[in-house]
């Protein structure tokens, strides 16, 4: 059987990626705009409803504009922005969250893709808060380190044009405190607050790690080895997320963490370190892969009832 599938905001680095994964599978056409109708909304109607499934990756306006020209029932939407990550009716593309969510997926006709930074934190957190060993009302902070392309086509021409020194090192942002990611990081891990999250740039194109400090002392009773054990039960048999041994020798040998370890795949990794008295959390993957293009694939392999890793 052959899926229509259309990605408005092709042009984007997300939906770009999105037609790599999809250019060369067989069970896929491609439906396309002609460039001078990329911003005609009765062509884009047109495809959006003809579509089996159809991506959006536009900025949060766009995609809500786009949600409102979808009139087909059977067309499944998959939103690559921020505009519906908490919204009432749309479900969360990230099938590893909790049991159900797959089904969610495969019933769902609108799907709301997780932002990278949220993916990981997501990652990390709800297994703990699940299990009981991290209460929902702990106070948490985050940091994650990046690569320019989660910036987008204009951060990815600055980087890539060269000659400006700031860009040499890597850049903490979102300083107000608000980053988009923060609803999402909040809603789906069952936090009552949202985190304290310090987001980082870095002078590379891809790649992520975000990791969540911990005292011993805030969580009693819970040691080390119960929190590798959480995410060991919560993630057995998952074919994309990948559990690394507590304090993993290999990287503490190395001394120094990889955040490109898992470019070109759709990957997350979860990491425990821990000495006595304190704990660091730590989640790697592609930013454009399963912290973005790849996971809105694998949702949509789940929605049609394929196996979720054809063509990642």
């Amino acid at each position: 059987m052959t899926y229509t599938v259309y990605v408005d905001g092709q042009e984007g680095t997300t939906g770009l990626r999105i037609h790599e994964y999809l250019a060369g599978r067989g069970d896929v056409e491609l439906l396309k705009i002609a460039p001078d109708l990329r911003k005609d909304a009765a062509e884009r109607a047109r495809l959006l409803n003809a579509a089996d499934v159809a991506f959006l990756c536009l900025p949060d306006a766009a995609a809500r504009e786009a949600v409102a020209l979808v009139n087909n029932p059977d067309t499944c939407v998959i939103d690559a922005s921020t505009a519906h990550r908490t919204a009432p009716g749309w479900t969360y593309g990230f099938p590893e969250l909790a049991p159900g969510q797959r089904d969610a997926l495969r019933s769902a006709k609108r799907i709301t893709n997780p932002g990278c930074h949220a993916t990981a934190f997501v990652a990390l957190l709800r297994p703990l808060l699940d299990a009981g060993l991290v209460p929902a009302a702990l106070p948490v902070s985050a940091t994650s380190i990046t690569g320019y392309s989660g910036g987008g086509k204009k951060m990815i021409e600055q980087y890539e044009a060269g000659g400006n020194p700031e860009l040499a090192a890597p850049r903490p942002y979102a300083l107000g405190l608000a980053h988009k990611h923060l609803p999402e990081m909040k809603a789906h891990t069952g936090l009552a607050a949202a985190p304290l999250f310090v987001p980082v740039v870095g002078p590379f194109y891809k790649g992520l790690a975000l990791s969540v400090p911990l005292h011993l002392s805030q969580l009693p009773g819970v040691t080390p080895e119960a929190i590798q054990a959480a995410y060991e039960a919560h993630y057995a048999g998952e074919r994309f997320i990948r559990v690394l041994p507590l304090r993993d020798s290999a990287t503490l040998e190395h001394g120094f963490l990889d955040v490109q370890a898992n470019n070109e795949s759709n990957r997350i990794d979860i990491l425990v370190f821990a000495n006595g008295e304190q704990l660091l959390l730590v989640a790697r993957l592609d930013n454009l892969g399963k912290g973005a293009s790849g996971a809105a694939v694998q949702a949509m392999n789940l929605h049609l009832g394929l196996d979720e890793g054809l063509g990642l």
